[in-house]
Formats: C-alpha cells, sequence, structure tokens
C-alpha cells in the first residue's frame, strides 16, 4: 500500500510540473512578441538620437551646446523608453505593481545617497544654480564646470596651491547631493564681474594724493570699456534680484597703516582674467612712481624718530 501511495504522490507531482511547463510554454510567444516590441522602441530612440545629434551638428558649432544636446537626450530619451518599454512588460499585472512599489521603498531606503544625487541633479537641471561652463565655489571647492552627470558634477579646480584662480589641472568630481547642503558661490552667472582690491603703501612723507591720483587714472585707462558693460549686467540682473551698485567705477580708498599711508584700488574684473587684469595695472603703476622722486614705497622697519629734527614746529619741544 506505502509503494502504491507513493507512486501516485510522484504522479501527481509530475502532472503539476507538467502543468506548469505547458502554461509556461502557452506564455512563450507573448514573452517573444515583447522582446522584438522592446528591440524596436531601443532601435527607433537610437536612431532618433543620431537624427537630433545630427542636425543639432549642423546648426551649430558651438562645443557646450552640442555637449548640452548630447546629455540631455539621453536622459529624456532613457526615461521615455523606461515609460514605455515598462508599459509593455508590465501592463495589467497588478501583483507585480504591488511587489515593485514594495521594491521601491526598500530600494530608497538603501540607497538613499544615490537618490539624493538624482534629486541633487534634477535640482540642477531644473533651477540651474550653475550649469556647464560657468566658474563656481562649493564649499572649499573652486573650479569651472566641465561635466554635470545624474550622481556627480565635475569641476576643473583652481586656486589651491595656485595663486590668482588659475587652474591647477586637477578634475574633482562632486556629489550631486552637496547641492543642498553647501552653499554655492557663481562666478559668472547673471553677472559677469567680481571686484578685486590692489593695495600698496607709501611712506608718511610721500605724496600720497598724487600717488592716489595716479593709481585711479591707470585704473580707468584699462577699465573704461568693461565699467560699461557691467553697468548693462547689473541693470539686466536688477531684474531678477535685489541688487543695486550706485558706482562701478574704480575708486581709491586711503588709510593710515602701521608704517604708511594704505592706498587700496577697488576696481571691477572678469573672474577669469583677475590676475591678468591686477598684473596690467601693477605694471602701469610701478612705472608711473619710478619717475615721480615724491612717492616711495613703504614697508615695515624699524624707525627712530626724532621729534625736535623731523617733528613740525608746533608740536617740537622748547
Amino acid at each position: 500500500m506505502d509503494t502504491q501511495t507513493d507512486n501516485q504522490v510522484t504522479d501527481n507531482q509530475i502532472e503539476e510540473y507538467s502543468d506548469r511547463w505547458f502554461q509556461w510554454f502557452e506564455q512563450m510567444p507573448g514573452y517573444y512578441s515583447n522582446f522584438i516590441e522592446s528591440a524596436i522602441i531601443i532601435l527607433i530612440l537610437i536612431l532618433l538620437r543620431f537624427i537630433i545629434l545630427r542636425i543639432v551638428n549642423r546648426r551649430s558649432e558651438d562645443p557646450a551646446i552640442r555637449y548640452k544636446w548630447r546629455k540631455n537626450l539621453v536622459y529624456a530619451l532613457s526615461f521615455i523608453g523606461f515609460l514605455v518599454i515598462g508599459r509593455i512588460w508590465f501592463e495589467g499585472i497588478a501583483p507585480l505593481a504591488t511587489f515593485l512599489g514594495l521594491l521601491s521603498a526598500g530600494i530608497a531606503i538603501a540607497l538613499r545617497d544615490p537618490l539624493v544625487d538624482m534629486a541633487g541633479w534634477a535640482f540642477l537641471i531644473w533651477r540651474k544654480p550653475f550649469d556647464v561652463g560657468d566658474r563656481i565655489q562649493i564649499g572649499d571647492n573652486r573650479g569651472d564646470v566641465i561635466d554635470i552627470r545624474l550622481f556627480k558634477f565635475s569641476i576643473l579646480e583652481i586656486g589651491n596651491w595656485v595663486h590668482a584662480d588659475q587652474s591647477t589641472g586637477r578634475v574633482m568630481h562632486i556629489p550631486n547631493h552637496e547641492v543642498f547642503d553647501t552653499p554655492i558661490a557663481n562666478y559668472t552667472r547673471d553677472i559677469q564681474f567680481i571686484w578685486n582690491e590692489i593695495e600698496l603703501t607709501v611712506t608718511f612723507e610721500s605724496n600720497w594724493n598724487k600717488a592716489k591720483k595716479i593709481m585711479d587714472e591707470v585704473a580707468n585707462e584699462h577699465l573704461e570699456d568693461f565699467v560699461k558693460d557691467a553697468d548693462k549686467q547689473v541693470q539686466k540682473a536688477s531684474q531678477s534680484y535685489l541688487i543695486h551698485y550706485k558706482y562701478l567705477t574704480p575708486i581709491v580708498y586711503s588709510e593710515v597703516a602701521g608704517y604708511g599711508i594704505r592706498l587700496t584700488l577697488r576696481h571691477l574684473c572678469d573672474p577669469r582674467k583677475r590676475r591678468k587684469t591686477s598684473m596690467v595695472i601693477w605694471e602701469d603703476i610701478l612705472d608711473r612712481f619710478a619717475g615721480e622722486d615724491d612717492i616711495g614705497f613703504a614697508y615695515e622697519t624699524l624707525r627712530v624718530y626724532q621729534n625736535q629734527i623731523e617733528g613740525k614746529k608746533g608740536l617740537k619741544p622748547e
């Protein structure tokens, strides 16, 4: 009896497995159809991307525009393909939709950082605090943005051990979620200039008024055209931000330092040409000062001052 029972159980199992295999074989034509439709959609999207890029490349020679089209097309077509192919495979399968919902919740918890990076990417694309080509500072990192991707953006570093905002040659990759946690400074968005200052100190005996006038003349000679452009930028930016500059022309401030009269030239400059602009202004100032006998640079020294000899008459002791 036991042997007959075991044989019956085995036969039942075989019949059950056979039914499952037949059901799977019956569903195979549907899977084949889904595979074919998915492949056709992928080929169409690839062809569409190729055609659009050909049109863009013919109409524009700007590398920045071509780059943006290439990047944005990949994201847009991938999203469209995911929706269309997903509809083919998962349409009408309620239990699978429930399973995917639970799975997505688990993934959201386990992969928090990558998902926040994706949210950061959406923020960068939508709000555009900076774009490819902008010069930015985020935290302690400064550089020119050279790439923006789904999980990170890349900058060509400036500064660090190199002086005056020039490139170090290093490419830095920063996670997109940093845009939510770290202040961002943009050197070139909306207003493409920054304020720069050049300081020098002349001795107390120097004709500091003449030195101040020379500095002002040199600055105006080099920055006259740039001030006009900056004024247009400020007027345009004031439509979006509460920005107001009363004076954009260079100005020289004077103050007493510990060992002389400090003169500070405050002026506008292109953020990518700050070092060159400072060099040109400095060289002209040095040449002009060299021809003046009553102007001398001051530096930290130890000096013995004799009031009876050097002091003013009204301040000398009797």
